[in-house]
């Protein structure tokens, strides 16, 4: 597809999800099954109002199914599926209605709380609306009053799963049929978010009250090694500490526990909940600040806010003496903002480590949180 975005002063091509290739695949072979005459292009309008003129390709036409494929283009996003075949086979059934099921390379639920129940497909609701709708349409346009039974494929999507968050979530054997608007926007942090929200509903779901959060593979790694806990109790936030922390609260946990690395987390001490880059780099100025506050001298100070890495900073308050007094300062801050932004609706705490110095302090409730996130798996 041809159409852009501007993200960042770049121009970038928009795609179209696996839930626009199913439901186009679908379409197209429901229409070669109904009215006997090959389809080599299928248009499809996508929930975000955008319509696509797709091919179709690797068409095969029996007595009483078609089948065939839409290639998955996810434009400029760094899509895993990007440039996979996502395959839809129909055939006609005696009882009417649409049925939607999932064959080779598509994912099998098997944990509560995600978008469709245990056993199911990985299809998401959207998709399922899009192809049910689009084969309604074709049955309509061909006076056809049967059933049709879909069958969704994607011949590399076990391959391609182990690169996608399916096994995490337990999803297994496959990949998801995934978008909720038919489009793929490059980069899209919703989609992360998304990510995030799905993986703690399912948390909530399964009834922990209290969640481990972590912004990356640094927290996972200190997590396993420094607090001797499975990685897997984890949730990942990336940059999102805020969003996950607003979704804790809808979904009403407890408490959240944030681990994390003191480059991430003392933008946190700043008033960052979102810690990506773009954003700000704040990092040796709330260093600093706090290193003043406990008494560094001016020079000191300044050789901290010429300093590249926290590292380099955390060299700077143990040669001065000042290194358990500053952290503590930072944790104490951390701490107050982390109640902010939860609102004193759930419990908050953060244990904050470096890769070269290890643990540099925690929040006043971080153990607590920790015993009642470890207890729930008991």
């Amino acid at each position: 597809m041809r159409e852009f975005i501007v993200k960042d002063g770049k121009k970038l091509r928009l795609g179209y999800t696996t839930g626009s290739c199913a439901a186009a695949a679908s379409k197209a072979a429901a229409w070669m099954l109904l009215t006997g005459r090959v389809k080599e292009k299928i248009q499809l309008d996508t929930p975000k109002g955008i319509t696509l003129n797709l091919d179709v390709e690797q068409i095969s036409i029996e007595e009483n199914r078609v089948s065939c494929a839409i290639e998955k283009d996810s434009g400029d996003d760094p899509d895993v599926t990007k440039g996979s075949l996502v395959f839809a086979q129909v055939s006609r059934t005696a009882e009417p209605g649409i049925f939607i099921e999932g064959g080779k390379g598509i994912g099998r639920v098997t944990k509560q709380g995600l978008d469709q129940p245990v056993g199911a497909a990985a299809i998401n609701s959207v998709p399922r609306q899009m192809i049910r709708e689009n084969l309604e349409e074709v049955c309509r346009l061909t006076d056809y009053h049967g059933g049709l039974a879909v069958v969704i494929s994607v011949p590399n999507g076990e391959q391609l799963a182990r690169q996608t968050f399916n096994p995490r979530l337990g999803i297994v054997g496959g990949i998801s049929i995934l978008g909720t608007t038919g489009i793929v926007e490059p980069m899209s942090e919703q989609a992360l978010v998304d990510t995030i929200r799905l993986e703690l509903r399912q948390r909530r779901v399964s009834g922990a009250k209290h969640v481990l959060l972590t912004p990356g593979n640094y927290g996972l790694d200190y997590i396993q090694k420094g607090l001797g806990i499975n990685p897997k109790l984890a949730v990942l936030t990336s940059n999102f500490i805020g969003d996950a922390l607003d979704i804790c609260k809808e979904f009403a946990f407890s408490g959240a526990l944030l681990v994390g690395h003191v480059g991430k987390l003392i933008k946190i001490a700043g008033g960052m909940l979102n810690t990506h880059s773009k954003y700000g780099d704040c990092r040796m100025e709330i260093m600093a600040a706090h290193a003043g506050a406990a008494g560094l001298s001016p020079s000191s100070i300044r050789e901290m806010l010429e300093s590249v890495t926290c590292d380099d900073g955390l060299r700077i308050l143990q040669e001065e003496g000042l290194y358990e007094e500053t952290l503590k300062r930072i944790s104490k801050q951390i701490s107050s903002n982390l109640e902010y932004r939860s609102g004193g609706k759930i419990t908050t705490g953060a244990i904050m480590f470096s890769k070269k110095y290890g643990f540099l302090g925690e929040t006043d409730k971080a153990r607590l949180l920790l015993t009642r996130i470890l207890e729930e798996q008991l």
